[in-house]
C-alpha cells in the first residue's frame, strides 16, 4: 500500500471505486473505442491531479480505481472525465457513427465507493470482472 501522497500542507490517500455506464447501456465500449478510452481517461484524470490506478472497460460499463486529492470532489472529477471523454468520442467517432451524441454519450450517474483497507480486493475484482461476467453468462444459458 502507498505511504500516501502529499499536497502542500497535507498527506492523503483517497481512492475510490467508480463504475459508470454509457447512455442506455449501449454495448459500444469494445473495439477501437475501447483502445482509445483508457489513455483518454488517464490523461483527463491527470488534468485534475488524479490518477487512475486500475481500470477496465466492459462491454456496457467502466470500472475504475481512481486516486483523487482531497481538494477535489469526486463528483467534479467524474463530471470532468465523463464530459471531456464524451466530447472526444463525438469528435473522433461522430462522423462515422451518428449514434454518438456528443456530451450525451455517458449516462448521468455513477456508482462510487471509498476504498480503504480492501484495496487489494477491489483491484482484483476490477481485473477479473470480465471473466466473472462470462462465467455467470454461461451459467444462465443452462437455466
Amino acid at each position: 500500500m502507498d505511504e500516501g501522497l502529499s499536497l502542500r500542507h497535507s498527506r492523503w490517500e483517497c481512492k475510490y471505486h467508480v463504475v459508470f455506464i454509457p447512455k442506455c447501456r449501449r454495448k459500444v465500449l469494445y473495439g477501437q473505442l475501447r483502445n482509445d478510452l483508457g489513455e483518454v481517461f488517464r490523461a483527463l484524470a491527470r488534468h485534475k491531479e488524479s490518477r487512475i490506478e486500475v481500470g477496465h472497460l466492459m462491454v456496457d460499463h467502466v470500472h475504475t480505481l481512481i486516486s483523487i486529492p482531497p481538494k477535489y470532489a469526486v463528483s467534479s472529477v467524474m463530471g470532468y472525465i465523463k464530459g471531456k471523454s464524451a466530447i472526444h468520442i463525438a469528435r473522433t467517432y461522430g462522423e462515422r457513427k451518428r449514434n454518438f451524441a456528443g456530451q450525451h454519450f455517458w449516462a448521468r450517474g455513477y456508482f462510487v465507493s471509498t476504498v480503504g483497507r480492501d484495496e487489494a480486493m477491489i483491484r482484483d475484482y476490477i481485473r477479473h470482472q470480465e471473466q466473472e461476467d462470462r462465467r455467470l453468462d454461461q451459467l444462465n444459458i443452462w437455466s
